[in-house]
């Protein structure tokens, strides 16, 4: 019950109904504006998308897959505060997780490499609207605070991904998601952690979906090919995907 109430409060869903991540791309902008930006969410993902990490976190604890937990690209923090909220209800003692993020917004896209990217990147919805979802890390902490879950175990890592994923001082991973926007700093993230995703653990992409603003997707099979990576994608919902390490 605490995190099923955790899920609705993190995501403004408690008395609200969330946006329809089913809904076309310009009824799908409106309701997110609305309910996320605007309002006073502290996770932009479904509940869906919460569950997933609940059902994740929760089966790499019972059968004893070795590691922390991060999330790459935060915002508010609300999907690595659910985190830490499992390792409490689960009374998990020993695990971390990780906070990894520019704190700054995103960063800019290369324009001739990836031109949807810039021409969103630019755009008054994701510069005037979303703010490149820059957020303060005292912002993100007291979020934490605010729930009570702000200890030693929360291990904030900030800065660009390429220059701070690759020498974090993290030795396994149970649960990697990643939820960078973009091409660049979704092959940062898979380059910088995907080895010490520990087997039986799992890889969350936020955006793998999203074809209409980002290369996303782009990355992740590149990435996957060169490494042969031959785990199954499979949907949370449309635009979220994940995979099991074997």
């Amino acid at each position: 019950m605490y995190l099923d109430l955790l899920k609705r409060v993190l995501t403004n869903s408690l008395f609200a109904i969330e946006p329809n991540v089913e809904a076309s791309p310009a009824e799908f902008t409106l309701g997110f504006l609305d309910h996320y930006i605007h309002g006073p969410a502290i996770s932009m993902l479904p509940i869906a998308r919460l569950e997933n990490i609940q059902t994740c976190v929760i089966d790499v604890i019972r059968r004893n897959v070795s590691g922390d937990l991060v999330e790459a690209g935060v915002w508010r923090g609300g999907a690595t505060i659910f985190m830490r909220a499992i390792l409490a209800a689960l009374e998990e003692p020993h695990r971390c997780v990780w906070v990894a993020d520019s704190l700054e917004g995103l960063p800019q896209p290369d324009a001739e490499r990836f031109p949807i990217e810039a021409k969103a990147h630019e755009g008054p919805l994701m510069a005037k609207e979303f703010r490149h979802f820059a957020v303060a890390q005292e912002e993100v902490a007291a979020n934490f605070a605010a729930f009570n879950l702000l200890d030693d175990r929360v291990k904030f890592l900030k800065g660009w991904f390429k220059d701070t994923l690759a020498v974090a001082p993290i030795d396994q991973l149970a649960v990697l998601r990643m939820d960078g926007d973009y091409y660049e700093s979704t092959m940062d993230t898979l380059r910088g952690l995907y080895d010490k995703v520990s087997v039986g653990g799992y890889v969350i992409v936020d955006d793998y979906g999203e074809d209409e603003w980002t290369n996303c997707r782009q990355a992740v099979d590149e990435f996957r090919s060169e490494h042969h990576i031959a785990d199954p994608m499979i949907p949370v919902d449309r635009r979220c995907f994940y995979w099991q390490r074997t």
